[in-house]
Formats: C-alpha cells, sequence, structure tokens
C-alpha cells in the first residue's frame, strides 16, 4: 500500500473532545505511529486533551495501557456494585430495576450538585507526567471556558507551572455533569462548548499541515475559514463509539480498533465505508465485473451501462462515484449481509472473491 501523508513532513495534530469516545484517537495515534508519521504540535479539547498531554509525552504505550482496562469508576465516584447500572444510564439502556438500584445515589449525586470527579483527578495526576509536558518538543494547547471570566479560552500548557498542568488538562475536560470546583483559582466548563475540535489554535500558531481527529457528537466546531497554504487532513468515523460517559474497557478496545483502521483508511487511501478496501481494480475491470454480475443472456447492454447501473448507483448511495466506486458499495453491502469481518484490510479482488463465493449479482 502507498502512505498518502508525506513523512518528511511533521504535522500538528488537533483532538476533538468527547469522553469516553477518546479511546479512538489512540487508535489513530497508533496507526500514524506505525507509518511514521511525525507530529510537533497538539490541540486538544475536553479527552482530546487529555490524550494530547500524552502525546506530548511521545507515551503511546502509556495511553493504550490507560484505556485498554479503563472503567466508570476511574472517572466518577459510583457506588460499590453499581457500575454496569450507571454504564446503562449514562448509555440510555437502564431499566425501571436498574433505576430503582441506583436511585439512591442518583439522588446523592443531585444533592452534591454533580458527579464526583476525584477519581479523575487521580486518573490525570497518575498519567500526567508534567516535567515529561514542560521539556516536550511537542507544543500542547488545550480549550475550555472560563466560566469565572465567561470566555473561552486556548492555554499552552507547556508553558504553566507544573503544579497548573493537570488543573488546566481538567479544566478542558469538566463535563457539565460533573461537580464544579475551582481549577487554578477558577470555574471552567467542557471545552467542547467553545471549540470541540481546536483546528483553529494550530492555524493561528502558523502550522500549516494538520491533521484532525474528529469525534461523532455534539460539540461547537469554532467556525473559520483557513488560509490557501493550510492542508487539513480529517480522520473520522461512521461508527456509533458508545455515549459520552460510556467508560468501559471493552468498548474503549473496540473504538481504538475503530481508530486505528479508520486512520489507514485515510493514511492508505483505502475505498469503503464500513469495510477497508485497497484498490487493485482498474475502470474497466471494475466495470466489467459488474457488467459479468448484472447482464442477463439477451439483455440490453446499454441499457445495462446508461440506466440499470445509474440506478444501483443512485440505490447504493454512490450516484457521482466511478464504476469502482459502485462497485465497492455493491461488495461492502454483501460482505455486510455476509457478515464478514470488518476489522481487516482487504483487496478488492479478493472481496469480490469472497462474496462471489455466495453468489455477487444478489
Amino acid at each position: 500500500m502507498e502512505l498518502k501523508l508525506d513523512i518528511n513532513k511533521s504535522y500538528a495534530i488537533a483532538l476533538e473532545g468527547g469522553g469516553a469516545k477518546g479511546a479512538y484517537e489512540v487508535g489513530v495515534w497508533k496507526a500514524l505511529d506505525e507509518a511514521g508519521i511525525k507530529y510537533n504540535a497538539v490541540a486538544g479539547t475536553s479527552v482530546g486533551a487529555l490524550n494530547g498531554a500524552m502525546m506530548a509525552m511521545r507515551d503511546l504505550k502509556g495511553a493504550i495501557d490507560a484505556w485498554w482496562n479503563i472503567r466508570l469508576s476511574d472517572i466518577v465516584d459510583v457506588n460499590e456494585g453499581k457500575e454496569d447500572e450507571m454504564l446503562r444510564l449514562f448509555a440510555g439502556e437502564a431499566d425501571m430495576a436498574d433505576i430503582q438500584e441506583i436511585l439512591p445515589h442518583a439522588l446523592d449525586i443531585i444533592k452534591n450538585r454533580g458527579l464526583d470527579v476525584s477519581p479523575l483527578r487521580r486518573w490525570v495526576n497518575r498519567l500526567a507526567d508534567t516535567a515529561a509536558i514542560k521539556n516536550s518538543d511537542v507544543e500542547l494547547f488545550v480549550s475550555t471556558i472560563a466560566l469565572s471570566d465567561k470566555k473561552g479560552v486556548t492555554v499552552k500548557v507547556n508553558e504553566l507551572p507544573e503544579e497548573e498542568m493537570c488543573d488546566m488538562l481538567l479544566a478542558s475536560a469538566y463535563h457539565p455533569s460533573f461537580r464544579l470546583e475551582r481549577l487554578g483559582g477558577k470555574y471552567y466548563t467542557d471545552g467542547g462548548f467553545f471549540d470541540s475540535l481546536p483546528i483553529f489554535p494550530l492555524v493561528e500558531r502558523g502550522y500549516k499541515d494538520i491533521i484532525a481527529v474528529c469525534l461523532p457528537g455534539a460539540g461547537i466546531h469554532r467556525l473559520f475559514i483557513p488560509p490557501k497554504d493550510v492542508n487539513i487532513t480529517y480522520i473520522d468515523t461512521e461508527d456509533d463509539l458508545g455515549g459520552v460517559l460510556s467508560f468501559d474497557a471493552a468498548n474503549s478496545r473496540r473504538n481504538m480498533e475503530i481508530g486505528y483502521m479508520d486512520a489507514k483508511r485515510v493514511l492508505y487511501g483505502l475505498a469503503g465505508k464500513r469495510y477497508y478496501i485497497e484498490k487493485t481494480m482498474d475502470e474497466r475491470s471494475s466495470l466489467n465485473k459488474l457488467i459479468d454480475c448484472f447482464y442477463k443472456n439477451g439483455s440490453d447492454l446499454r441499457h445495462l451501462t446508461e440506466k440499470e447501473l445509474p440506478r444501483l448507483a443512485d440505490r447504493l448511495d454512490v450516484d457521482k462515484g466511478s464504476y469502482h466506486d459502485i462497485l465497492i458499495a455493491h461488495l461492502e453491502k454483501l460482505a455486510k449481509s455476509r457478515g464478514l469481518e470488518r476489522m481487516r484490510i482487504y483487496t478488492d479482488a479478493e472481496l469480490t472473491e469472497l462474496v462471489t463465493g455466495d453468489d455477487l449479482c444478489e
């Protein structure tokens, strides 16, 4: 496979906020690292700020380890034995029995005006090597909202006194459901309400080549028009990564795997929306395969190419795509119906052979 990004450049990385979905960003980081992509700046919001700190420390292994076994109790204080019920509640899957079980804890949360995030503070203090961040060759920026000053702010963490760094990382990730407390003498809330995907701070500081890692959700993206000499590569997903507070090891491992594969899709120009497909067939080969699939003896070949295939493209939502795009969309539909493994790379020819064994022309 041919790498589409220039490994001779150093990139700036923008990491979006998204709570428990943040494991996705670590999967992306792993793929970038394996491809030899260099970076010299990171801007993060919310969980992106926490992951950004580990990127500034260049501690990929530590980041993977941190997310691999993460639990809700690492983030918020939950009553012993009630973690699964709380996870179902946050995911919107709680039934009446779950609600009755956690009602006393929920009443305590309301009484105390929010979730107790003492575990999150301990988690951040354990993971963040402030000396490594201070002396890093990677500039680290985090976005948050200073409630005390009623404005959004972006801070360069490397320039802070070490004793203030963890507070500022927490300030960026301070979800509105958390019990309000002073951080560095001020009140803050989640930076996702100001600049969920902090590309602007990187552009403002002169970075020209940016990789933006996007997380699905309801954060606010700061609107601006990048200069023409700024190149932004987006890595995002169409997968459901779970809820913002769905901190669960199994979900995190899955999201890391998705992030890893989605990054490979961008890095190597892989085709497909659900699957990851290396292109080896040209337009003529793709058209011939579609004709083989849908042409019936005695039918009008011109009608097939001018009418039937455009209708197929419309049904597959690739009406503006090439013949190869139509073939890939059709293969993905069949692969999904067959339950083919997703988290691997296929060639288009290989995937064709795998579904041909049943019936490519379904």
